[in-house]
């Protein structure tokens, strides 16, 4: 019995350890398992985190060994097929001619005296929104939904999803570019400068192409004389390179150089490796320029809004040195001597509100010397407490035929008690850069970027302001005259308040989101303020103004930027009924952001506006429009002189 009890024991204790060793098993199986899942995600869709790029290029090859490779020999067809696509991504892309006439530079010296060796600087370009420089605060606003960018979108590249053989890729990334960033990519494309630096830039493509595929070629057996190629092509970049930052400091044998690395990264190529490393390598060097391409659009982006935001230091200067002088010598007072004109409504009156001393005596100056008779011309020059005595100077100091300008202080016109406006503060006319969606026949959707220019807040007082008149034409200070407006004043408006120039290039329908839930017609083509013949009478029966306040109350919410932003639906609102519509002839606008306004339609307008970022009187506006605004500017000023303004 002690027998057959002894000789059963051990199969239960074998029952047992097995039993044991089945649940260890099972414990670091599900442990393994998703392990090996997350190593394998990491491998396909790495970080792009470069560290070690960065200290390898700084010791050599001592951080080479970090990258992991192994099974070699097992590669699958998709590895190679995801390698060859990186590839054909990195592929140079400056033609094959640029290397050979390189490779033909005689010496050192007579390249580096036939071309400079300092680094081009990156082509940063810049825009204007609506007369920013003489109204403070940005008044442009976004006013259409952010669509997808290609820039940001770079995610797509990673997954494996973007399509690069797309014959209209350049076109909708030009779209989304102008949608994003609006007049600064024109621009900039405008403006796109030689590359000075093509060469140095391919031998850093092969550059990180060849240290991708070095790890993987260094632990292969049978292949130390291409490793030692490899290895020895990539130091002789890295020497060029550290004494390179133009194609000018390049020696002349960089094309020989250049060949060589061709071919040795043709027959690293064509071993069998190990295609997770490479493809790894490849995917943080991707990842790493996209992500700094897409930092430098936005820091150049940032750059060229900080540019179109603030006043320029000569126009400041400008403006304080007019104030001082106001108050050190007195002029005569030119608006007294013709008081009995300011509020008699047989003459013609002009209203500009504005900032900007220059740009509004440009605008005064092209109407005035456009006109066949001036004596009855009067300018209502409305602007805030901060530039009323350098205008009162200004104005004063110059003269426009026999026409009166007269200056007002918004400042003092205490009328915001009267009316519950939400900021005290002069608001000129309001841009803003309107993106929309039109869908085309062919069903794909494509984005158009406009710019709408409508009435400023300080607008709607107006029958206020000048209680005595009734009728006024309303300018924009970056509109440029060139003929005869005395026709607008025997215009019949058949009982509409706002007679202006009609933009079917953005319908209400468009704008719906912005609109809130009021009715309108979708199909109304939006209006463009600029130039505008305005009947107060109309206005007053209308009450304009009233209905003005009660939508007011209802779009914003009580901050400067919701007060800003209503400004677009409620003049498309307010006027949607009661506008008249001028001949197309009448204005001109897009000089401000449109390179393609043609020579006639320039000549035979009767204004032009630059409505737009570009303004004429900064150095981004666009060359061939500034001199029909330079040739009314004021010659020969001292003061201009003296803080060094040069539009």
């Amino acid at each position: 019995m002690k027998g057959n009890a002894a000789a059963s024991s051990p199969p239960a204790k074998r029952r047992w350890k097995g039993l044991a060793v089945a649940v260890l098993a099972l414990v670091c199986f599900s442990l393994l398992v998703p392990l090996a899942f997350l190593l394998g995600l990491q491998n396909r869709f790495p970080s792009g985190n470069l560290s070690d790029e960065r200290s390898s290029s700084e010791s050599g090859f001592g951080n080479y060994a970090r990258v992991n490779s192994g099974g070699e020999q097992n590669e699958s067809e998709g590895d190679e097929l995801r390698v060859n696509d990186l590839m054909h991504r990195f592929k140079p892309t400056i033609p094959e001619d640029v290397t050979v006439n390189f490779m033909n530079k005689p010496t050192t010296e007579s390249v580096a005296g036939a071309q400079s060796t300092s680094r081009p600087k990156g082509v940063i370009s810049y825009s204007k929104p609506k007369n920013i420089t003489s109204r403070g605060p940005s008044t442009e606003q976004v006013v259409a939904p952010k669509a997808p960018s290609s820039l940001t979108t770079r995610n797509d590249g990673r997954d494996g999803k973007k399509n690069h053989s797309n014959d209209s890729a350049g076109d909708e990334t030009e779209k989304s570019c102008q949608h994003e960033f609006g007049s600064y990519c024109i621009w900039s494309m405008e403006h796109k400068e030689v590359m000075k630096d093509a060469l140095v830039k391919r031998l850093k493509d092969q550059l990180f192409v060849a240290r991708a595929y070095y790890p993987s070629i260094a632990k292969l057996q049978r292949q130390e004389k291409l490793s030692l190629e490899l290895k020895q092509n990539i130091q002789e970049h890295e020497r060029m390179l550290s004494e390179a930052i133009s194609d000018a400091d390049l020696p002349p044998f960089v094309g020989k150089k250049i060949q060589n690395m061709d071919h040795t990264i043709a027959k690293a190529r064509s071993c069998t490796i190990d295609c997770n490393n490479v493809d790894k390598k490849l995917r943080q060097i991707l990842d790493l320029t996209e992500d700094e391409a897409y930092f430098h659009m936005k820091q150049s982006a940032f750059l060229y809004h900080l540019v179109v935001q603030t006043m320029p230091k000569s126009f400041n200067c400008l403006s304080m040195r007019l104030t001082v002088e106001y108050f050190k010598n007195s002029l005569e007072d030119i608006e007294q001597l013709h008081a009995y004109k300011l509020n008699n409504p047989i003459f013609q009156h002009y209203v500009l509100i504005s900032r900007n001393i220059l740009a509004a005596s440009v605008t005064i100056n092209s109407t005035v010397m456009n006109a066949e008779e001036t004596g009855h011309m009067v300018f209502h020059l409305v602007t805030d407490g901060q530039n009323f005595y350098a205008m009162k100077h200004w104005f004063a100091r110059n003269s426009y035929k026999e026409a009166t300008v007269h200056v007002l202080n918004f400042d003092d016109l205490n009328l915001f008690d009267s009316y519950n406006l939400g900021l005290r503060q002069l608001a000129p006319s309001e841009e803003f850069r309107v993106s929309i969606s039109d869908i085309a026949q062919s069903s794909t959707l494509q984005m158009r970027t406009e710019y709408l220019s409508v009435f400023g807040h300080s607008h709607y007082l107006l029958p206020e302001i000048f209680k005595n008149l009734k009728k006024v034409v309303v300018l924009d200070d970056d509109v440029v005259v060139q003929q005869d407006l005395s026709s607008l004043w025997n215009l019949d408006l058949e009982g509409k308040v706002n007679g202006a120039v009609r933009f079917c290039g953005v319908r209400l329908g468009q704008l719906k989101t912005y609109m809130g839930g009021y009715n309108y017609n979708g199909d109304s083509c939006a209006w463009m303020s600029g130039m505008n013949i305005v009947d107060l009478e109309s206005w007053r029966e209308h009450n304009i103004t009233g209905n003005y306040l009660g939508l007011l109350q209802k779009f914003q919410n009580g901050t400067e930027e919701s007060w800003r932003a209503s400004a677009l639906p409620i003049s498309l609102l307010l006027f949607q009924d009661l506008i008249y519509a001028l001949d197309d002839t009448w204005v001109q606008s897009r000089l401000g952001h449109d390179y393609g306004v043609s020579a006639d339609a320039l000549q035979n307008a009767a204004a032009l506006h630059y409505n737009g970022n570009m303004k004429p009187w900064l150095e981004l506006g666009i060359p061939k429009y500034k001199s029909y605004w330079k040739k009314f500017l004021t010659q020969d000023e001292r003061f201009m002189d003296e803080c060094n303004v040069n539009p």
